[in-house]
């Protein structure tokens, strides 16, 4: 489980570390930074796909994602005496990004490319990489190390060693050095946030893939769009917890059930309901009974993640479901850990009032997104 977020120079985030829990909340007003924090776990998730620095350069590059105030902000400049001004830069330019829990830690270090002016101008590079045993990073208990080019791990006898002294900056440790020889618990690492899971606003409009019928094959892990909703649930109903999917959607519509149904030899869901004669197909559902759907199938996966992360799941869903989606988010975080990111109070407040929760309220003071009452768990960056 992971137990320390931490997140230097992106977007509002200048300086963040969050301790994390088994089930972690975090709200706030628009523009306090909670989609700055959901993208920020996307891109370490996205570090062991090897595709941090292209996501990054979609994203503008580091000049549209690194923090944009000045380096640092004085007492004068909050009390208002002084006016925020920029000074002159004492670190290097850097979005850093890390994580790390009882069993090991992991940090990346991206700056400016070198200079040259290539074509890929947009593309940051990874200066540093470390990964280390323990919450906190210590010189003793690093054992991979990259920096700039030049990455060591040390051996069995707790030696360095050299594995790469060419690596691309675009290319992590992560995905270039891990192997069960030499490497073994940063390809262990690897696997491991390649597992993640992130769930960021359902397709429900009418063209949505989650109405159509689908092919039946087996889906124990409902697709980030929701776009196999069908085959996804038919393997709940196989091999899943269907006892505990039941009692979800009867808990959320009044007693109702879902079953599935073929059509030429495609499958798709099918809605039953007091008082109606016929079942709804998925067509029919309301977009916020079908995201209910959906959210279930994401939640009582048949193969749960190491982390899976919900980013606004209140959307499309009336009031009445907010209590329901809290039974069902706090039952999923018992077989994995979870991370809610939400505009809605009243599920925030649902899910704290249960006691199994840590709750995040987040706001801005000068462009800079800080955690209200908070205190900050001990973090160290690895030096360039």
């Amino acid at each position: 489980m992971i137990t320390r977020l931490a997140i230097s120079g992106y977007r509002s985030l200048r300086e963040v570390v969050l301790p994390l829990g088994r089930l972690t909340v975090v709200t706030g007003p628009n523009g306090s930074g909670k989609s700055s924090l959901y993208r920020a776990l996307r891109l370490l998730a996205l570090t062991a796909q090897g595709q941090v620095v292209r996501a990054l350069a979609e994203e503008g590059g580091l000049g549209s994602t690194l923090w944009a105030g000045p380096e640092q902000i004085s007492r004068a400049m909050r009390s208002g005496e002084h006016p925020v001004q920029g000074t002159r830069r004492s670190k290097p330019v850097a979005l850093k990004l890390g994580f790390s829990g009882e069993d090991y830690g992991y940090a990346i270090d991206l700056g400016l490319p070198p200079p040259g002016g290539s074509v890929f101008m947009h593309d940051p590079a990874i200066k540093v990489e470390a990964m280390w045993t323990g919450e906190t990073l210590g010189r003793a208990n690093v054992f991979a190390l990259r920096q700039g080019a030049s990455v060591r791990i040390r051996d069995e006898t707790g030696a360095w060693g050299t594995t790469y002294d060419a690596l691309a900056p675009f290319d992590s440790m992560m995905t270039h050095c891990g192997d069960p020889s030499n490497g073994l618990e940063l390809l262990r690492m690897r696997e491991a946030l390649r597992d993640w899971r992130f769930y960021d606003h359902f397709r429900t409009d009418a063209g949505a893939a989650a109405r159509r019928p689908q092919v039946a094959t087996s889906t124990p892990v409902l697709a980030s769009d929701g776009s196999d909703l069908a085959a996804a649930f038919a393997t709940i109903n196989w091999i899943g917890d269907i006892a505990a999917f039941n009692r979800t959607v009867a808990d959320a519509f009044d007693g109702a059930r879902v079953t599935i149904q073929g059509i030429g030899g495609l499958v798709e869901i099918a809605m039953h309901q007091h008082g109606l004669l016929r079942p709804l197909g998925a067509a029919e559902l309301s977009d916020g009974t079908l995201r209910y759907l959906l959210l279930a199938c994401a939640l009582l996966t048949p193969r749960p993640p190491p982390l899976m992360i919900l980013n606004e799941p209140e959307a499309s869903l009336h009031p009445d479901l907010l209590a329901p989606l809290a039974r069902l988010i706090l039952d999923a975080a018992r077989r994995s850990q979870v991370v809610v990111v939400t505009h809605a109070r009243a599920l925030a407040d649902k899910l704290e009032a249960s006691g199994e929760c840590v709750l995040f309220r987040l706001q801005k003071d000068l462009g800079e997104t800080f955690v209200e009452g908070v205190e900050r768990p001990s973090w160290t960056w690895p030096s360039r």
